[in-house]
């Protein structure tokens, strides 16, 4: 089992947020993963399954147990054939995969479906956990299936789409988090040259077209990075607006009641389940915490991002407890004007909202 020193989770967060680990393995194959993650289930370590680390919130003190970074790699579509020939194509791609590089490719290759979830970092591993979405789609769209490591019953599984429990951001691999370590994820793209029909209204602006149109791959995709390089939410190492986890809290579900007590101008989609959906960027934004929040706070080591409201950012300094300090502060203070708890998307480590 190949083992580096350890090192700081801040070097492999986006927030470049964390201390030390304890150990630290960095798996290449899926048998390097199964095995890094039962043998410390055999003695008892603590496992820290790291992709990416863009959804992760990793305390100061470190983590005090066995980090295994999954470094796995491969894109194996089921057929050659490019757009035109059989209209569709099943791709295995392994957990360590980048997410972003996986949808480069599906648009270089014709493969529809994820145009729309471009430049969002992390690892393919990662997107059925939280079923990973923006602008309109979502990979519960395109998945087929998800292989995993069952650390309760120590052995494979492969759950099909319909029994993976997808909703909105979540996914039965959130209910159970230290359950299931992903190793590949099935998905089947439809094949063309234009991408799924736009449903979100302000890419649909970006593009000039109506919702419901479609537009070319590669256009989709040039413009959602646009989009998302004008939030902050492309990384770049110059720009501390994308020192962050992409949006720290989930738009919020309420009740019926509870969103007819909302101002009359709050944004609120009915959903097919009975509740309302409303913006979180809209309730922080109007519970006086504006783009740039922070930086006159604690030393401005952390703050919302100066483009987008959603966004928690490390200025370059902070740690992790200033950017907590920051998070409370914001879900209190929405919770206050609003009634409504925000719930933080990222996964917190070794600490607590």
């Amino acid at each position: 089992m190949p083992e580096s020193s350890p090192s700081l989770l801040a070097d492999h967060t986006t927030l470049h947020l964390g201390g030390p680990a304890r150990e630290w393995v960095r798996a290449t194959t899926e048998a390097e993963l199964v095995e890094a993650v039962s043998t410390a289930d055999a003695d008892g370590t603590p496992v820290l399954v790291l992709g990416g680390g863009s959804n992760l919130v990793v305390a100061d003190v470190g983590f005090d147990g066995r980090v295994v970074e999954v470094a796995t790699s491969g894109v194996t579509p089921d057929t050659d054939d490019r757009e035109g020939v059989c209209g569709g194509v099943m791709v295995r791609v392994a957990a360590g995969e980048g997410w972003d590089d996986l949808v480069a490719t599906a648009v270089e290759r014709g493969w529809v479906g994820v145009e729309a979830l471009s430049g969002i970092p992390g690892s393919v591993g990662a997107t059925p956990i939280q079923n990973v979405g923006a602008y309109g789609q979502d990979v519960s769209q395109t998945i087929a299936s998800v292989r995993v490591w069952d650390r309760s019953l120590r052995g494979l599984r492969t759950f099909a789409a319909a029994d993976c429990g997808f909703g909105y951001r979540h996914s039965r691999f959130k209910t159970d988090p230290s359950r299931h370590v992903v190793l590949s994820v099935d998905f089947q793209f439809r094949t063309g040259t234009m991408g799924a029909p736009i449903e979100y209204a302000e890419l649909a602006r970006a593009l000039g077209v109506e919702t419901s149109q479609r537009a070319p791959l590669g256009e989709v995709r040039d413009a959602v990075l646009e989009l998302r390089a004008s939030k902050g939410m492309v990384l770049d190492a110059g720009d501390h607006d994308t020192w962050s986890a992409g949006s720290f809290f989930t738009n919020p579900h309420l009740g019926p009641d509870q969103a007819a007590a909302l101002p009359a101008d709050a944004p609120k989609w009915p959903q097919a389940d009975g509740t309302v959906k409303s913006s979180a960027a809209w309730l922080i934004e109007r519970a006086g915490f504006v783009k740039g929040y922070g930086l006159d706070l604690r030393g401005g080591r952390a703050s919302l991002s100066t483009k987008h409201t959603l966004a928690l950012t490390n200025r370059g300094e902070a740690s992790t407890e200033d950017l907590l300090a920051l998070a409370r502060e914001v879900r209190d203070g929405v919770e206050q004007a609003f009634g409504v708890r925000l719930v933080n998307e990222p996964v917190l480590v070794g600490c607590n909202l």
